[in-house]
Order: C-alpha cells, then structure tokens, then sequence
C-alpha cells in the first residue's frame, strides 16, 4: 500500500465518527472531478457480462461459518466460463480468499470490490472502508473498480446512511485507490433529484434495476429494463452507467410483503426467459451489467423457504444448475 493509502486509512476510524460534512457545490465540484473510466479489460478485450457472487454455502453467512478455498474455487470456475466479472458486496470475510484464488489460478475474472456500510456501525464501516483500500492495492490487476455501500440511499432500504457520509467515504476511497470508485442504488433513487450530490462524486453509476420487484410481468420486463437505465442516463448526462443488478427468482412467498410487489409468477422456466431476453439483449450493446446472482442464498431473510431473497440463483445453493444454463 502506499503512502497516500497508510494516511488516509489511519483517519478511516476518526472520519466514520458522527458528523456532517458539507458537500461540495454543483459547480465547483462538477469542474475538479475527473472521473476514471469503468474499461475492464481481459487480455486486452473488453469485458461486460457479470454476475453478483456470494459463496455462501448451506449453514454459512457473513460474519459465521466460510467456504473453504476449494468451495471457492468451484465456485469460480463454474462462473469463469460464462461471466468475465463478478460484483462482490463486503471487503471482509471470505473476499480476500476470492481474490487470492482469482490470481493464483489465472482465473479470466475481474472484479467490482465492494464495501458495506450500514447506518450506526462507525468501526463496522471502517474496517469495510480500510480493507477495501488494502485489497484494491494489493490485488490490483483483479480489482477494476470499488462500491463504497449498497442501496444506502434509496427510501425503502433498511440500511440507510445519511447523504453527507456517503460523500465523505466515496471521497476518502477514491483518494486511496486507483480504480474508478461507485456506489450501488436503486434506480429509483438515481432517477430523483436528490442523487445528484451523490452522482457528482462517483466515476460511474452502478444501478439496480428489479423488473419482477417492481411488479412487472414477462413480457413487460425487458421494455421497462431498458426504458429504466434510459431514465437514469437522462438523469445524469455524461456519466456511464453500469447495471449492478438484474434478475428473475425462481421461488417466492405467496404471502405477507412479497405478495404486495411481485405479480409475475417465479420458477426456472420464468427465470430461464428472461435470462435469455436480456442476454440476447445485452450482446447488442455496450452495456456493462451483472446478473443478480449466481448462487441461491439461503442465509438470507427468515425461517421461512419460500422467501424470494434465498432464491435468485442461477445455480442452487448445492452448486447445481437450473433452467436458464441448461440444468435440469
């Protein structure tokens, strides 16, 4: 890690205490900013298909139980073939391991290196902060760009953090590391006005945008896909926009929250026609994205199966493939 980094994770503790900052101008902040271009590249070719990866395996999650290398390593060479990035959400846990085992195995994979941040976790968000800077650093090659949080920002997200700290973190990584420097939310807030403070400190928007969530049918799903990122383009002239999430789950609750919101009926053969719209889609374009996700994760939510976030994979949890990559 170099100098710069060392001194500015040393005030990552300090930084993370409550306070709020004040954000730059429009204007002024719009003509300092020169935003890194989001260009991975493999073997000089570019590359824009991706897959959102959590190695959680049954009985494992954050903060418990991990996958083992060789977990990990199967996992990823069952994505390699298929997807060229993968979009990773904390700096902690097992992220370094998927890191090593990219670089040690000359894996084709890059990677968007997240970090978590949650409302009222000061020391929590600086350690995400701090290792997220030292593996930017110390797998460079591996690591094409870093989320500072997740849907911290839109209205209906549980793990909201106040707009002013945002700015201070994004501002703080991007000081720190070389690659170009995001945060991920839903298009439902980048499309509003209150993003743009946001939008003028990243080198590139990366946007969640959930046809099945925001209760759309099949045949409505790709129209309303590609008329959403058009928005949040409009929104935001001149800065790219990546697709961080998209998706099409296999299960879901037929009763309580979910019932109200998702209208289109969920299964293999479902996921497996959306899937194959969007992809025949994104080859006509030069539209970065990543699938939301590739494995199903059932450490997610409650007790209770048939919850939709367990259930967003294009594999199962036991690694088998379904519909949409020609499994069962």
């Amino acid at each position: 890690m170099n100098g710069r980094a060392l001194g500015l994770v040393a005030l990552l503790a300090g930084a993370c205490a409550p306070r709020t900052p004040t954000v730059a101008s429009p204007a002024t902040h719009a003509e300092t900013l020169e935003r890194r271009p989001f260009v991975p590249r493999l073997d000089g070719a570019p590359v824009r298909a991706g897959v959102a990866y959590g190695p959680y395996r049954a009985g494992q999650r954050p903060g418990g139980a991990q996958p083992t290398d060789a977990q990990i390593l199967e996992d990823l060479r069952l994505i390699a073939p298929r997807w060229h990035l993968i979009r990773i959400y904390g700096s902690r846990g097992s992220t370094e391991a998927i890191l090593r085992i990219i670089h040690d195995e000359n894996l084709p994979l890059r990677v968007i290196l997240g970090a978590w941040i949650a409302p009222d976790a000061a020391g929590e968000n600086a350690a995400e902060l701090e290792e997220a800077i030292r593996l930017a650093h110390t797998w460079e090659a591996e690591v094409v760009a870093v989320s500072v949080g997740n849907e911290t920002q839109v209205s209906w997200s549980d793990h909201r953090v106040a707009p002013q700290r945002l700015v201070v973190d994004l501002g703080m990584v991007r000081a720190a590391v070389d690659q170009p420097v995001t945060t991920a939310d839903d298009y439902s807030f980048w499309t509003t006005p209150q993003s743009d403070p946001i939008a003028r400190e990243v080198d590139f928007l990366l946007v969640h945008a959930h046809p099945m969530w925001n209760g759309k049918t099949l045949d409505e799903a790709m129209p309303w896909t590609t008329d959403t990122l058009r928005a949040v383009a409009t929104a935001h002239p001149g800065i790219p926009v990546v697709l961080g999430e998209t998706g099409w789950a296999t299960a879901t609750n037929p009763e309580g929250p979910e019932a109200e919101h998702v209208r289109a009926p969920a299964g293999e053969a479902e996921q497996a026609t959306f899937y194959r719209a969007f992809t025949a889609w994104a080859a006509t374009t030069d539209q970065p994205w990543f699938w939301f996700v590739a494995f199903d994760e059932p450490w997610k939510g409650g007790d209770d199966p048939r919850e939709i976030e367990k259930h967003w994979g294009l594999y199962d949890v036991d690694r088998a493939p379904k519909a949409a990559i020609g499994g069962r």
